[in-house]
């Protein structure tokens, strides 16, 4: 067992862009890909994650002290530090005798399942099999029953991989990425929700004609709507936001800030899209591989390739929403303290909403009025759920002995609230918690629970019937 997990440490370690080209390579060879073309096209790929990596580091790069400088701004006061996803991957790494099973037998399932054609995903996003063993360290915790721990997180890799498929027609049609699906707990896991927001906005007279994406933009103000202006102008807002107040005291630093935040976000709105393209360079071939190897043997079979949802954030109206809903986060965040119903202060993760948000824009197609009235009521979920877990937490953190900012009562984030689909999961067994939330907390924390869970039965109803993309 040592051995396994040093093995497993080693293949994470390198990161996506040395682990994927590999895993993208041994794939490739599996279906006699010509030995050239699965060298190029893995490399290929690896050098679209490092690309794709640049462009978020300079997005959180300029989006974490203007976040920063917002909340100051506010001046929220609330006793749950929101210290971002290295928090929930460092609880699911921290529980040790759990990783190894997670990762060995939700590999196997994954083949298992894909050969018996119950799963068109096949995951290599290996690294983020942590959130399977997210929602197995919160039961064991709670039960200390080994077994039930093991259940949940294959479970919840069930759930993940079912939904990958229903939605990969989204990712590859509007997104662009054929023959790609998005097994990405903290986003495919809104994606019913998002599909059922959506259906009732299309009941809604009047405000089911409002369509604002980014050629209807394009097209109205010519120039001034593509997305290098559209991200230019959001991120001018939001340097407003976040840097104007400190006018008075040092002008031109403040100036300074407003006119980088801005132009770096545009900057960002223009570039990401291109890096993604050099990604899907070097997939496409493998794609096209996998399928005449399907079709020359399993005439009618699809395989898709399990991807990070980062791979497609970098569509304008996905990050012209998410950038969007950063202010919107802050301001939801007070009003829900407000009204007792949320104590995380969000920080860390306000700067990677995009990859949050992303099927708040997907079922959409596109329409950043939809992506903002969907996504805050994400952000709603994500407050709630980050919220209810603090607690616990907070333990398994110091556990895996995470560092806990000083002064911090408890800590979670907008990534522990994304774990939809391993929240319902675990919540019977959890159910502990409810004491230290207070009656308001509790009632809001089932009404959503019932909400949710009403929206995957609706999905999956309507998913198996294959009705998910006919409206």
């Amino acid at each position: 067992m040592t051995n396994f997990m040093s093995f497993i440490n080693f293949i994470l370690n390198m990161g996506p862009s040395v682990m994927m080209p590999i895993i993208l390579f041994i794939m490739a060879m599996i279906f006699r890909i010509k030995l050239s073309k699965a060298i190029r096209s893995s490399l290929t790929v690896g050098m679209g994650f490092i690309a794709i990596n640049l462009v978020v580091g300079l997005m959180v790069e300029t989006l974490s002290p203007a976040t920063k400088a917002m909340v100051n701004n506010i001046g929220i006061q609330l006793d749950v530090m929101g210290v971002g996803w290295p928090a929930s991957s460092a609880i699911a790494f921290g529980t040790t005798s759990l990783v190894p099973w997670i990762f060995g037998l939700g590999i196997l399932l994954n083949v298992l399942l894909a050969a018996l054609n119950w799963t068109k995903t096949l995951d290599i996003d290996l690294w983020n099999y942590w959130h399977f063993i997210f929602a197995s360290a919160f039961v064991y915790s709670a039960t200390d029953n080994f077994v039930l721990a093991i259940i949940i997180g294959l479970l919840t890799e069930v759930i993940v991989l079912k939904l990958a498929d229903w939605t990969a027609p989204v990712v590859q049609e509007f997104f662009g990425m054929p023959g790609v699906s998005l097994p990405h707990t903290e986003t495919v896991s809104w994606a019913p929700i998002g599909w059922v927001v959506d259906r009732i906005i299309d009941k809604i007279p009047v405000i089911k004609d409002w369509n604002i994406d980014s050629e209807k933009i394009q097209d109205r103000f010519g120039v001034l709507g593509e997305p290098l202006m559209l991200g230019t102008v959001i991120g001018l807002a939001i340097g407003i936001l976040a840097y104007a107040p400190n006018m008075a005291v040092d002008m031109s630093s403040s100036i300074s800030k407003i006119i980088n935040t801005s132009i770096t976000l545009g900057a960002v709105m223009l570039v990401f899209p291109r890096m993604v393209k050099l990604l899907m360079t070097g997939l496409l071939p493998i794609s096209d591989g996998v399928k005449e190897f399907l079709n020359s043997r399993f005439p009618g079979r699809k395989l898709y390739i399990g991807l990070d949802a980062a791979t497609v954030i970098g569509h304008p109206a996905n990050v012209a929403t998410g950038l969007l809903l950063v202010p919107i986060t802050l301001f939801l965040a007070v009003v829900l303290s407000m009204i007792g119903v949320n104590r995380m202060l969000p920080f860390a993760d306000l700067a990677i909403l995009p990859v949050f948000v992303l099927w708040a824009t997907g079922w959409s197609k596109g329409n950043i009025f939809r992506g903002v009235v969907i996504g805050t009521i994400f952000v709603a979920g994500f407050l709630i759920i980050g919220t209810f877990l603090a607690p616990m937490t907070t333990d398994l953190a110091k556990t895996a002995n995470f560092s806990i900012p000083e002064g911090a009562a408890q800590i979670s984030s907008l990534d522990v609230g994304g774990h939809l689909s391993p929240w319902l999961l675990m919540l019977p067994f959890i159910t502990k918690i409810f004491a230290e939330l207070g009656n308001t907390f509790t009632i809001v924390s089932i009404v959503f629970a019932i909400f949710a869970v009403s929206c995957y039965v609706l999905f999956f109803y309507k998913a198996f019937k294959g009705e998910i993309l006919k409206n």
